[in-house]
């Protein structure tokens, strides 16, 4: 629940222009004003489960944005009964000036491709139907000069090439690989709350530069009440940060009775260092590896 201190769980990431909401409870919308944010540029919302305090702030969420004048189309991403779900919450917003359509998730893993980035879903571990996201963002290998010269292709055909498409040129066929190095390493940023730690968390966090995680309780006696509700431990999130070699951990998703979280912070810090203990508001860049390895 919302206290008088902190708000519900949600992500908002923004890349290349194109803005990305992971859930929605109660007071979403004022967590992003006190951050100074905008709900207009929001273009993709995806939901971990229907339970309230996920997607309860819904309703207003969509009259803000359609107040602000949004007109582009607004995809929505989550479990099966999302359309049901969405169109039940609103009754209260019946008329908006943007289109909403639905991606409803079918398998276990499901891929959702977009322009210069993805987003994976990936089925966790609650007691209802919950999924985490992973958005992940591509990087090509550098453009070889010397090998689009030694194949005598003409320089106005260089870019395309660099941009993933396969040309005939004069009978013959010039694919990116042709001219591309190896692929460099890209961003992925991952997100699970609601879960139990699993082997698939594990998988799709491996190697992220940031995992956001869940973390309940960071009582040492509360284990078992964790696992009674379908969720994880400080020290749960901890061990799945590093048996997936993540970059980095911010802990979030705490439980209403737990008012000093960062007062756990050392003992989890002794299962992954480099572990966080989220606040609202909270932002970072994430970059590109430059060519020394540097962030």
């Amino acid at each position: 629940m919302p206290l008088p201190y902190r708000w519900l769980t949600s992500l908002m990431a923004r890349y290349n222009g194109t803005g990305i909401l992971i859930d929605c409870g109660e007071g979403t919308q004022i967590a992003m004003k006190e951050k100074g944010w905008s709900p207009k540029p929001i273009d993709i919302m995806c939901f971990t489960h229907y339970h309230a305090d996920h997607i309860s702030g819904l309703p207003g969420m969509l009259l803000t944005m359609g107040n602000a004048e949004k007109t582009t189309p607004l995809l929505m991403i989550g479990p099966k009964g999302l359309t049901r779900v969405v169109n039940a919450l609103r009754a209260v917003a019946p008329e908006l000036p943007f289109e909403l359509e639905f991606m409803e998730i079918t398998e276990p893993k499901q891929t959702f491709e977009f322009d210069g980035f993805k987003i994976e879903a990936f089925r966790v571990n609650h007691n209802v139907t919950c999924y985490g996201y992973s958005i992940i963002i591509e990087r090509k290998g550098k453009f070889q000069l010397d090998k689009a010269l030694a194949l005598g292709i003409d320089r106005r055909f260089w870019n395309r090439l660099q941009k993933g498409e396969t040309l005939e040129i004069d009978g013959k066929t010039y694919t990116p690989d042709m001219v591309l190095g190896a692929p460099r390493k890209g961003i992925k940023v991952t997100y699970c709350t609601d879960s139990r730690p699993t082997d698939s968390i594990i998988q799709n966090a491996k190697n992220a530069d940031l995992f956001i995680c869940e973390g309940m309780y960071g009582e040492p006696d509360k284990q078992e009440k964790a696992k009674e509700y379908k969720h994880m431990t400080f020290y749960e999130a901890a061990e799945l940060a590093r048996q997936a070699d993540a970059s980095k951990l911010w802990l979030t998703h705490y439980s209403p009775s737990l008012s000093r979280p960062e007062d756990y912070k050392n003992e989890v810090r002794a299962i992954f260092p480099n572990t966080h203990i989220a606040r609202d508001g909270w932002s970072e860049e994430l970059s590109f590896e430059d060519e020394e390895g540097e962030q």
